[in-house]
């Protein structure tokens, strides 16, 4: 009997040779040696059944073909009396893939690297694979700047053919950028050419920051800023001629050189509209930002074809292409346009698809959209509806995408795509005073209640003195035409006992509101509520106010202890025009509120004032200023209950005074006791910038800034005549600096007060600290 042996080795370098054989008929096959492999897997790659011929040239296919799947180390052939036997020798599965020395990474985001690569935990053992793996591990060192790390790996043979990988990292220092160059700038100072740069060389908050580690994607984002500063100043031949990048004999310094050539600034000569302009040309015209005579800016240029296309898919034209061609004079370095405008066919909307919504219901994104389906598209609607659904705080993102729709040239779909954040939050205000210790202010609030968009949250006050717990409901689809509804309960205890003072109130109120959209901005408001005070007043303590023992005599016959009630009716006029509820960067709040309460034992009116509004003063630098003035007043001959008063200071009125404790006042055998007044004036102003403005990374979430406050509060002039009230003096001022953080938690705020004209009396707190409030 004779036999044939053909190698994989020898199969795969030669097609015929010694060990070729004659043409046969194949009567049999079998398969040796696989441990984790089907019989099918080898049978599959064979090129020839039983019963067929087998030929040199199939064998040698068949052991190329099994070679390829990367599975075996080793192919034979055998061939003996017309049976084939494919002997096989397995690679190692790789059983387990372990690091010792990671500290950079998070161990499964480098798996799930490797994985990319090929190379994981259950697949087959190669050692070609192995040194990609070693190579993508170096390359994600790399990225983080540590250019000496250094990879040793171990290979232990384990039972059941299989291998453990070990990778030893010493993964070294980062080295870190230590100069950057720009070579060839004359017509701007290096330092703030760099200033455009998000890589920079060490400081303070480097550790956190990351941006003296070099990256490649950062450099080339740093060059086309760098690219855009010029174009936005006029040098329109500017160029990039050469970057170089260098790294120190130890790998632990970084050099950059960036080659540049400025070429001359040009003047805009003419701007020009042509093609189908569509709308009348004086409109259009309007649009453009760029005038004859100003210095050439990229920027205007394209924020001006792009507020045409705009005008253009306001009116339906939602493929609309507005093009600028230049004409360059390189000899009186000027350089005309002209704007073709391609408006396109007019489409309408075919259908609205929400996806991403795990949660929150379909219908409720759909009541915030101002695109209809079947409607032309307009933009400026897409637009304010992507705004309405974000400014409903329910979602981390939100994409609109406006597709054609394949096969036709006047129709597009509307795509909204959400990702959820978690609509459970808790929100805190902490502040330490003299008369109170630590006082916690807090809300638990959810703001999407099994995703129907309705709101309801618990807040809580635990100062020694004043403890509050009140519940809110609200519904802001109360009626499809988007009328709002919600309630209110609350329940509070002013205790000043523990200071020495002999007077206590606790009120149980609840009441009910609607809101009325009179427009995309603005809402009127209406409510009807009901309160419930007990005051306890001791008449013969000589800490008790005098203010206080007024009212006993006013409203408790005399008594000391006495109950009334009050029916407080609302309403109000808001226009919120803001861009973003959590970082706004323009448009505002304005505000109107009167609350009257008529009839029961307690009769007054309030009405209070307030205009918010946002400037952007770059594109990430915000001006915030807010005013308000409010004016309370008793009816029906009386005065205006002490426990109605208005009172500033603190977090969210006048920054470094104590909370509550602007405006007149009387003196305890104990101490101060602040009244509240029936008027009240606040003024507040802040700059913040994002820390990234500040050459401290990209990340925009910290903001920081300068903020002046002023305000005070005032009682009417019968109170201040009363013996031993003491007037409130003048407007109190503070200014300082503040830092906010959109953390995952919420908006947190920190400030840093002084006080700018303090008087005698007053109670100071310099450091104050809230979460999920911006004024």
């Amino acid at each position: 009997m004779k036999k044939i042996l053909l190698s994989g080795l020898v199969a795969a370098l030669f097609a015929t040779g010694a060990y070729a054989f004659d043409p046969f008929t194949v009567k049999d096959i079998r398969v040796e040696g696989l441990q984790r492999t089907e019989a099918g897997t080898v049978f599959s790659y064979l090129p020839v059944k039983v019963g067929e011929t087998m030929t040199n040239e199939k064998a040698s296919q068949a052991i190329k073909a099994l070679f390829a799947t990367g599975f075996f180390k080793d192919v034979r052939i055998e061939v003996m009396g017309g049976v084939v036997n494919v002997i096989i020798e397995e690679r190692p599965a790789i059983a387990q893939i372990d690091f010792v020395g990671l500290k950079e990474f998070d161990k499964e985001q480098i798996l799930k690297g490797l994985k990319e690569v090929g190379f994981a935990v259950s697949r087959s053992f190669d050692r070609g694979m192995l040194d990609k793996a070693e190579q993508e591990l170096k390359r994600q060192y790399l990225t983080r700047g540590k250019y000496a790390a250094s990879i040793t790996t171990t290979i232990t043979p384990l039972e059941r053919n299989r291998v453990a990988i070990n990778f030893k990292i010493d993964e070294g220092d980062s080295a870190k950028i230590r100069q950057i160059n720009i070579v060839g700038a004359q017509s701007f100072k290096e330092k703030l050419l760099l200033d455009e740069f998000q890589l920079q060389t060490p400081n303070w908050i480097s550790w956190y920051t990351k941006n003296d580690q070099y990256s490649k994607q950062k450099l080339s984002a740093d060059l086309e800023s760098l690219r855009s500063f010029y174009l936005n100043r006029g040098y329109l031949e500017f160029n990039i001629e050469s970057t170089q990048v260098s790294i120190s004999p130890d790998k632990k310094d970084v050099y950059i050189s960036v080659s540049v050539n400025e070429g001359e600034r040009y003047v805009v000569s003419s701007v020009k509209l042509a093609g189908d302009l569509t709308l009348p040309e004086d409109e259009l015209r309007k649009a453009v930002q760029i005038k004859p005579g100003d210095i050439f800016s990229r920027e205007k240029l394209n924020e001006s074809t792009k507020a045409i296309s705009d005008k253009l898919s306001a009116k339906g034209y939602a493929f609309a292409n507005v093009n600028a061609a230049p004409e360059i004079d390189k000899e009186k370095h000027q350089v005309a346009f002209t704007i073709f405008v391609d408006p396109g066919k007019r489409v309408y909307v075919r259908r609205i698809t929400i996806s991403g919504n795990t949660k929150t219901r379909d219908e409720v994104i759909r009541q915030e959209m101002r695109q209809m389906e079947g409607a032309w598209y307009d933009d400026e609607r897409v637009k304010l509806s992507k705004q309405r659904i974000d400014k409903t705080t329910y979602f981390s993102e939100v994409n609109v995408e406006t597709p054609p729709v394949p096969g036709t040239t006047d129709q597009v779909d509307v795509n909204v795509n959400v990702t959820e954040r978690s609509t459970g939050s808790i929100s805190a205000g902490l502040g330490y005073s003299q008369a109170e210790g630590v006082i916690v202010q807090g809300a638990i609030a959810q703001s999407n209640i099994f995703g129907s968009g309705k709101f309801a949250s618990i807040q809580l006050n635990t100062g020694r003195l004043n403890r509050t717990i009140g519940f809110s409901y609200t519904n802001p689809y109360f009626t499809v035409d988007g009328i709002s509804q919600g309630f209110d309960i609350y329940h509070n205890k002013y205790n000043p006992i523990s200071l020495g003072y002999a007077y206590r109130k606790e009120t149980t109120g609840a009441g009910i509101r609607f809101g009325l959209p009179i427009g995309e901005k603005e809402t009127l408001t209406f409510g009807a509520g009901a309160d419930y005070t007990t005051v306890n007043i001791d008449r013969s303590d000589a800490n008790t106010p005098l203010q206080y023992i007024h009212f006993a005599d006013k409203f408790c016959g005399g008594s000391s202890t006495c109950s009334n009630t009050s029916y407080p009716f609302s309403t109000g006029w808001i226009r919120d025009s803001k861009d973003s509820v959590i970082n706004p960067t323009k448009g505002g709040i304005a505000r109107v509120g009167y609350e009257i309460s008529p009839v029961g034992d307690i009769k007054y009116n309030k009405i209070v004032f307030q205009r918010q509004h946002y400037f952007a003063i770059t594109r990430n630098t915000v001006l915030m200023i807010n005013g308000e003035v409010g004016f309370a007043k008793g009816l029906g001959g009386q005065d205006l209950p002490y426990y109605k008063n208005f009172y500033a200071g603190g977090p969210s009125t006048v920054r470094g005074y104590d909370t509550a404790s602007l405006g007149p006042y009387e003196y305890g055998t104990n101490g101060i006791v602040r009244l509240g007044g029936v008027r009240r004036v606040l003024f507040n102003s802040e700059l913040t910038v994002p820390l990234s403005e500040l050459g401290f990374g990209k990340d925009k979430s910290v903001r920081f800034g300068p903020f002046f406050d002023a305000g005070q509060v005032y009682g009417d002039k019968s109170a201040n005549q009363v013996a031993g009230v003491v007037a409130e003096g003048p407007i109190r001022m503070s200014t300082g600096v503040a830092l906010t953080w959109t953390s995952p938690f919420g908006p947190l705020r920190f400030s840093l007060a002084q006080p700018i004209n303090r008087q005698e009396n007053d109670k100071i707190q310099r450091f104050q600290f809230q979460m999920g409030q911006t004024f």
